[in-house]
């Protein structure tokens, strides 16, 4: 392939380093030194609904345009059976009654049988993954007049083969809008199954919310998240989950922004919108990608406190995205969206008896979630958005001084908008600045130490965004290299090293749907029926699942190791698990061995647990061989408190020793 003939030769060039450097002989980790405290916060996640990450991926809805609130309204439904004619299926519109959910499917049906007059639903990007023995819940909303058609639903695969089936007769007919449900098991998988919906008999019967949903969802929460999806998330016990991104935050203009208050209450009157990953890429068309929030702010603070992370919400500033419309709202009539944060932090943290502590009391959640941080804008820049960051300070800190506000820094971490607006944010006193970096391999080496001058006395830096960009032709899944997890575990130990002024980190985006991709590289990798973690993935987690409670220092000739011979090396005492948790990174092409003695502890185990991750610069994980870049466990012997340890080529090595 071209991408690794592009790659190769960069290595060749002298990309990595080479074998022949002067090489430190010993490295030397003083656990009594402390070098600043490590945020609980640390290592955390990011989600946005990017690459199918909510709809067709972690909400586990698999019928695409439920409530046919798409741009074309059928948009993923079509007509089934000789007995449907003009006219016979309308899509109406409620508007006056109901602006947040307007249409609806009206089916008028003569005398039909079944098999002569339904409608099918393709699915999320190729279709509805379905396993064997598995239990799946169907439902919709209906209104009629009297009772007078069955409907039988089925889940067929690809050779139309039924692979369960179901059937209701809609009993109220009030004329006001029901409910109904019913279940049923498949009796074999499909990868991609589609849903028909077969009438029978006679009448008018409106139908809403038409939906599936599979039993084994996350915590068994009917209409929930994908169980596998988000135990990849749990494994790494991140510090916190930053929601709901990312560039939709922003939207294309201000109208397409997204806005949390219509997120919550009962789902069937949250109100849909165009997802920006629709049109932003000509080259990854995606015109079904829509944000039916079915996941909405709820679920996300319910996500956080699921898996013990700290919620990080970001709100609208006012600006739309800067590289698209650049909509501002003028200053003069910012305080609705001052007040969306205001109440937001209400919602979260308010008792039950306030305004928007009640809402959230009633979708059943009573105790506060004790939200912490919030962000306002993503990646907006120049002097509109200084403008509009110090009115919400103002307004946030007068109301609520505990709430640590996060601040944007731009889209880069080296250029004029980012050098004026750490500028401006340090002279605010912003309690965190949010900085973004995609770069390539070689500038997440050349940076390790880039935060080992900042102020620790200022701001609070957030890592808000990152992920080491391969060059060459490599696309989707293709870009997620052990090169680039190898580069971002180098970056990682300075962040590590530099937690007195890093308090939070997360890697981005988090998901990826292999047919239904807009960014690359990207965490995880799923598809309808599986899931794997990248290189970087487990990266991320042996970071975030050893992240200790203080820097010590670890040094070789007296100097942290950022680079010097290739090799990279942090270090970090849990004073909680007694333990002392060393992270070495080798960028050689050729083994390195090194003496790592450890200072200021009485007395150390005999063993320490050693994990290594390492592969050639090419390889990669896939849904065909997940398992291709993972860590191995070995013991590694101490000789009193000094071990040898030999790291391989192009490694990655933590090395984990209990003391008394």
């Amino acid at each position: 392939m071209k991408y690794k003939s592009n790659l190769i030769a960069l290595l060749l060039a002298g990309t990595f380093f080479s074998a022949g450097a002067q090489q430190p002989e010993v490295i030397v980790v003083n656990a009594a030194k402390s070098e600043g405290k490590v945020s609980p916060t640390m290592w955390g996640v990011f989600f946005e609904d990017i690459n199918m990450g909510a709809d067709g991926g972690i909400y586990a809805e698999m019928v695409k345009n439920r409530s046919f609130e798409f741009l074309k309204p059928l948009m993923g439904w079509s007509v089934k059976g000789k007995k449907i004619g003009e006219g016979d299926l309308l899509v109406q519109n409620r508007q006056g009654a109901n602006l947040a959910n307007p249409r609806y499917l009206r089916a008028t049906i003569k005398g039909a049988a079944k098999g002569e007059a339904g409608i099918s639903n393709e699915g999320f990007k190729g279709g509805m993954g379905v396993k064997k023995g598995l239990k799946y819940d169907f439902s919709l909303l209906y209104r009629q007049q009297s009772p007078g058609i069955t409907l039988h639903v089925e889940l067929l695969d690809e050779g139309n083969i039924v692979l369960a089936r179901g059937s209701m007769k809609p009993a109220d007919a009030s004329g006001q809008w029901k409910s109904q449900e019913l279940s049923f098991i498949a009796d074999a998988t499909a990868a991609k199954a589609k849903l028909n919906i077969w009438f029978e008999g006679n009448g008018v019967l409106d139908m809403d919310m038409i939906s599936l949903f599979p039993e084994d969802t996350w915590k068994g929460r009917k209409k929930g998240m994908r169980r596998d999806m988000i135990q990849m998330l749990a494994d790494m016990k991140p510090g916190f989950i930053r929601f709901p991104g990312g560039c939709i935050v922003e939207g294309i203009d201000l109208a397409n922004r997204y806005q949390w208050k219509k997120t919550i209450g009962p789902i069937e009157e949250r109100q849909l919108i165009m997802n920006r990953w629709n049109v932003e890429f000509n080259h990854r068309p995606s015109p079904d990608y829509f944000q039916t929030f079915g996941l909405g702010f709820f679920e996300y603070f319910q996500l956080a406190e699921d898996i013990g992370a700290a919620a990080l919400p970001i709100l609208n500033c006012g600006m739309a995205c800067q590289f698209n419309t650049a909509e501002v709202v003028a200053l003069d009539q910012l305080d609705p969206y001052i007040q969306d944060a205001l109440d937001l932090i209400e919602f979260a943290n308010g008792d039950a008896a306030s305004e928007w502590g009640k809402v959230r009391a009633s979708m059943g959640h009573a105790e506060p979630f004790n939200m912490k941080y919030l962000g306002v804008g993503n990646e907006n820049w120049g002097p509109q958005y200084i403008e509009r960051a110090k009115a919400f300070q103002q307004a946030i800190k007068a109301k609520y001084p505990e709430i640590n506000l996060i601040f944007s820094s731009g889209t880069g971490p080296d250029n004029d908008e980012f050098r004026y607006l750490d500028k401006e944010l340090r002279g605010m006193k912003a309690d965190i600045i949010d900085e973004h970096y995609y770069r390539s391999p070689e500038w997440f080496l050349k940076n390790a130490a880039r935060y080992d001058n900042y102020d620790r006395q200022g701001a609070k830096i957030f890592a808000g965004e990152y992920a080491a960009h391969i060059k060459g032709d490599a696309t989707g899944s293709n870009k997620n290299i052990w090169q680039a997890a190898l580069a971002e575990a180098a970056f990682m130990t300075g962040l590590e090293r530099n937690a007195a002024v890093v308090n939070m980190a997360s890697y981005a985006p988090l998901f990826a749907n292999t047919e239904g991709w807009q960014w690359a590289p990207d965490l995880i990798w799923v598809d309808n029926m599986s899931i794997y973690g990248t290189p970087n993935y487990y990266v991320q987690k042996l970071f975030s699942t050893n992240k200790g409670t203080q820097v010590s220092p670890a040094l070789a000739d007296g100097k942290s190791l950022s680079g010097q011979d290739g090799l990279y090396v942090s270090a970090v005492v849990d004073s909680i698990k007694k333990e002392v948790i060393v992270k070495l990174v080798n960028t050689n092409t050729t083994e390195r061995t090194k003496q790592v003695t450890f200072e200021g502890i009485k007395k150390l185990a005999a063993e320490g647990k050693l994990t290594t991750v390492k592969g050639d610069l090419l390889d990669q994980n896939s849904i065909a061989k997940p398992s291709n870049i993972v860590p191995s466990e070995s013991m590694l012997k101490l000789k009193g408190k000094n071990t040898t340890l030999k790291m391989p080529a192009n490694s990655f090595m933590m090395l984990k020793v209990s003391y008394k």
